[in-house]
């Protein structure tokens, strides 16, 4: 769920502005999963715009401690969410960590990089939520390690049904900045989209797995 709709609506704001978004529905993308995407979402765009990259730090740093106050750890999804959770970490003064796909298979063979001891409170922040696996997976890995994790934010999330059920059968709370709503809505306010480029998209977000041209 997204925090609040003014929030939703500034953030899907921010990555129209920097150019995260990237719509093609005439040479849909190709996602890991296998699915055809006629939209792409890259925010980890926001590091390299310094004013965007503090509202996005700053909306995230309030609102997780609004929601969880202030845990022990923030723990960054590898690798999108590694530059943006160590900001979150920083602006709340907390201890960081990242959590990778799956552990090294040279030096340490660490999965989570970083100190962390088994009890402490994590929130887990990611920048982007499709289907939740890979981030539910890091959560998986930070329960083995013994953490508590209260909780996940993202930055964005595309509010497939699979991932509110994954997030559901885990029993992770999600909470994001924005959401699909309104990235449409306010790409179709600022003519970054037309009516029939928001159909299409409509449509493809409705049943992703099953969408063609």
């Amino acid at each position: 769920m997204i925090f609040n709709k003014n929030t939703a609506k500034k953030t899907a704001e921010v990555l129209l502005q920097i150019n995260a978004i990237k719509l093609n529905p005439k040479d849909p993308f190709n996602w890991a999963s296998g699915w055809k995407s006629p939209i792409y979402c890259d925010n980890r765009m926001v590091l390299s715009f310094p004013v965007m990259r503090n509202y996005i730090k700053n909306e995230m740093a309030k609102n997780l401690e609004s929601v969880y106050g202030k845990p022990d750890v923030i723990a960054g999804v590898a690798t999108g969410a590694i530059g943006i959770g160590a900001l979150v970490a920083e602006a709340l003064g907390l201890p960081f960590v990242y959590v990778r796909p799956e552990a090294k298979k040279h030096g340490r063979k660490n999965q989570i990089e970083g100190h962390l001891d088994k009890g402490q409170n994590v929130v887990v922040i990611e920048d982007l939520i499709s289907t939740g696996k890979s981030s539910l997976a890091a959560v998986d890995a930070l329960e083995s390690a013994g953490a508590n994790v209260k909780g996940m934010i993202a930055i964005f999330s595309y509010g497939f049904q699979v991932s509110k059920d994954n997030c559901s059968e885990k029993k992770v709370d999600l909470y994001t900045l924005s959401n699909y709503e309104s990235l449409l809505e306010r790409a179709l306010d600022t003519g970054f989209i037309n009516d029939k480029e928001v159909e299409v998209l409509s449509k493809w977000n409705a049943n992703p797995a099953q969408w063609a041209i």
